[in-house]
């Protein structure tokens, strides 16, 4: 977290960049990247890629680790600075850097300078820093993830920033005019002033305060607080003009814990203005004085705005046009009711009319499923249709077993009961239509069916069981397959590694040589001089 030193970066080739933006892809899922997979991303030729890490290494732009299981290269913020600045010049919106002009504990500030000679200011988020390491309290990037870089929360960091300046400065508010960003640098206005904590004189301290005052409570009307409201992040011009920058950590006035950063931004100019200008005032904003008219957190998606709150009607959407006139129709039949007398007789008829309404619900909603229920369980109706005929089958070549008595006695009962309900005759007479009528004539021939199927069932056993263990064997034919192609993608995966990690083996022989010269070299002079 050096010094920014940009003289290296026009000596560096469009390989070494190649390299850089690796070693960055390659730490999204890495915390160490191998030089495996930084070659195979880079796709340079063998042993081009070891070379410029080695260039890298060495200009402090990439990091080499080595641990007990894994050993490789990671990013810094050396590295990461030459990248943002390779693709600002790129897109043709800074052509050269200046002077530091300040050091923050979470960024680093510099003059850059346009193709046009146009003068910017570039902030280099850099968190990570020994003075503010407390990052899951204070901030909300991590959301649900435990362990992220410090790179990728600069780079989060940068972009809410941008995207505050830019909804800030588009609604009037007083800040720097947005330019553009790239990963963890924001260029942005240079501001022609001083920061308010090395200002110790003002023409008129009240009107300067109630200036303050009003800007805090303009930001919660629009759905925001600043949450650094205070003295280092505050600039004046010679006119006394105000500018507000820092905005990494501004909350919605939806947080949790809104009310206690509204009263301490509030607190912090007060405080500010009893200790270096003497003055105290009785008037100051509280957090119930807030009439939210803009909704600029939802905009951004500030710290503590959440989609349930997005939800909320009587907050985000007001009621319309177009539910003032529902509401009149709504009026308008209540008066009309209370005028009419002879409307309760015509209220009296509507509870059977809204009974018959749901009868008739009800038989479509039982005719709809029935429906369905064919539709998509035709496979069910066909097997319970196979079990009520095997069960009939049964029933009958019991009735033949058991001999003619049965058989009579079954045809007497037939008979009374037709004379009792003569309806029978008819579904008898349906049932012949649709399906064969079983009389004695039928159960024999059924019996003789059975007993031809029992005897054929020894021949086509066979068969049955081709038909059962066919579907099985093309699925394990499959996974067979597919175990074969992961074994063979493995093993030349493996074969990948060991051409790759050739160029690593060159590197450690060589370094074992050095050593071993230099032991023989101090060996040979000890010896001399003994």
């Amino acid at each position: 977290m050096g010094k920014l030193n940009v003289v290296i970066l026009r000596y560096l080739s469009r390989d070494d960049f190649r390299v850089l933006t690796a070693v960055e892809m390659g730490m999204k899922n890495h915390e160490i990247v191998p030089v495996s997979l930084l070659s195979s991303i880079a796709s340079l030729k063998h042993g081009g890629c070891n070379k410029i890490l080695r260039e890298l290494v060495k200009h402090k732009l990439v990091v080499y680790e080595r641990t007990k299981t894994v050993q490789g290269y990671r990013l810094n913020y050396g590295g990461y600075d030459y990248l943002a600045l390779k693709t600002l010049c790129s897109r043709e919106v800074i052509l050269s850097v200046g002077n530091q002009m300040g050091v923050g504990k979470e960024s680093d500030i510099y003059i850059v300078a346009s193709p046009n000679g146009e003068q910017y200011a570039l902030k280099l988020h850099r968190l990570g820093r020994t003075s503010f390491r407390n990052l899951k309290n204070k901030r909300d990037y991590h959301k649900h993830r435990k362990n992220m870089s410090w790179l990728y929360l600069s780079r989060l960091s940068a972009m809410k920033e941008f995207a505050y300046m830019k909804a800030l400065y588009d609604r009037g508010f007083p800040v720097p005019k947005p330019v553009d960003y790239n990963r963890h640098a924001v260029v942005m206005e240079l501001i022609n002033g001083y920061p308010l904590c090395q200002v110790h004189k003002l023409q008129d301290p009240p009107a300067l305060y109630s200036e303050f005052m009003e800007l805090i409570v303009k930001l919660a009307n629009h759905g925001l607080i600043h949450g650094d409201f205070n003295e280092f992040n505050l600039m004046l011009d010679d006119q006394d003009h105000i500018t507000m920058i820092d905005f990494p950590q501004m909350v919605s006035t939806s947080h949790l814990n809104a009310e206690w950063y509204f009263d301490r931004d509030v607190s912090c100019i007060r405080n500010f203005f009893a200790k270096r200008f003497n003055f105290e005032s009785e008037l100051f904003p509280t957090f119930k004085d807030i009439r939210r008219a803009h909704s600029v957190d939802v905009e951004v998606s500030a710290s503590g705005f959440t989609k349930d709150l997005q939800n909320d009607g009587d907050l985000l959407h007001p009621a319309g046009p177009e539910e003032d006139s529902d509401e009149e129709e709504e009026e308008d039949d209540e008066e009309e009711d209370e005028e009419d007398d002879d409307d309760e007789e015509e209220e009296d008829e509507e509870p059977t009319d809204k009974e018959d309404e749901k009868e008739e619900t009800r038989v479509d909603m039982e005719e709809y499923r029935h429906a369905m229920l064919e539709l998509e369980g035709l496979k069910v109706s066909e097997t319970h249709a196979d079990t009520q005929d095997e069960g009939e089958e049964k029933t009958e070549v019991a009735l033949t077993d058991g001999g003619d008595d049965k058989t009579e006695e079954l045809e007497e009962e037939l008979r009374e009961a037709e004379e009792e309900c003569p309806e029978l005759t008819d579904i008898s007479a349906a049932n012949k239509e649709f399906k064969p009528f079983r009389n004695s004539d039928s159960l024999q021939h059924v019996a003789e069916h059975r007993r031809r199927r029992t005897d054929s069932e020894a021949t086509t056993g066979s068969t049955a069981s081709f038909s059962t263990v066919s579907l099985p064997l093309s699925c394990l034919r499959e996974e067979v397959r597919q175990k074969v192609r992961t074994q063979l993608t493995k093993q030349q995966k493996a074969a990948q590694r060991r051409r790759l990690q050739k160029g690593e083996a060159n590197l450690v022989t060589k370094s074992r040589r050095e050593n071993q010269n230099n032991i023989k070299s101090s060996m040979e002079s000890a010896n001399f001089w003994g």
